[in-house]
């Protein structure tokens, strides 16, 4: 018998998807597996987590610092 937290995962990723739509984020699979900022190879277990990403964590955490403080 399924619980609350299997029945919850398929909601959650249509949720994400809706909120990338909305916000004009990209929602499909990167297929270029360099970082479009540094170049460098975007490691196996950041695109199996996220499968959109364009970028390394090291180049995402600057351009989220970035846009961190555009905002205030």
């Amino acid at each position: 018998m399924a619980d609350i937290a299997d029945n919850a995962g398929p909601v959650i990723e249509q949720d994400l998807a809706r909120s990338l739509v909305r916000y004009g984020l990209p929602t499909g699979v990167a297929t270029d597996p360099d970082c479009e900022d540094c170049g460098v190879e975007i490691p196996a277990r950041r695109r199996e987590a996220a499968p959109w990403a364009t970028t390394c964590v090291d180049c995402q955490s600057i351009r989220d610092h970035k846009a961190k403080g555009m905002r205030r």
